[in-house]
């Protein structure tokens, strides 16, 4: 069954109210309402007023669930790609992946990013999804021996903070698109050069 929405488009019956909340979010942000009100963003996704609340308790969680749902298309991309052997040549894949989503919609995720350091009701895990796909590049390995082993297990969450601070800078404008992937593979090749002396 369809119900339709009072600016005329349709919401079919079933559909996920927490991912309907979240299309109502971009949405918003690509219409350049990086501050949207929840009343707006209820309006949009044709939900009550207190919906997104109940579902996200805050905008800070939207945002924080919006941040995911990227980390979540990175990790299929990366999945999807043929990655090379070497560890190094894996991390260097994972952020073209990471770089390139990023950039398929700046604005949006320069709004997403800018708001996720705002700390919502609930405890966020931007740190941990990001370190889990950092994760993925360094999956198989082997060749990582004796002292360099705590250092390795340490390095997706290396990897994800680093990429968090060339993110931060990107979100605030500091950094132009054009540098985000060469700023980010460099901070990448430093810890793993750093690793490899070790």
């Amino acid at each position: 069954m369809t119900r339709i929405k009072p600016d005329g488009s349709t919401v079919e019956k079933g559909e996920p109210v927490r991912q309907r909340v979240l299309d109502a979010a971009e949405r918003l942000l690509r219409c350049g309402k990086a501050e949207f009100a929840m009343r707006d963003l209820a309006a949009e996704a044709g939900v009550s007023f207190a919906t997104p609340f109940n579902q996200f308790g805050s905008k800070a969680g939207i945002m924080h669930a919006l941040s995911g749902r990227r980390i979540e298309t990175m990790a299929a991309r990366y999945a999807a790609a043929t990655p090379p052997a070497d560890a190094a040549g894996r991390v260097r894949l994972a952020i073209e992946v990471a770089v390139a989503v990023m950039l398929e919609e700046p604005d949006v995720n320069r709004a997403v990013m800018g708001s996720i350091g705002t700390a919502g009701p609930t405890r966020a895990n931007a740190l941990e999804r990001s370190a889990a796909f950092w994760a993925l590049a360094l999956t198989g390995e082997e060749s990582i021996a004796g002292s360099r082993r705590q250092s390795a297990s340490d390095l997706p969450q290396q990897l994800a903070l680093a990429f968090r601070g060339a993110l931060s800078f990107w979100s605030a404008g500091e950094l132009p698109d054009d540098k985000l992937g060469r700023a980010a593979l460099a901070i990448a090749d430093t810890l793993m050069l750093t690793l490899a002396r070790q």
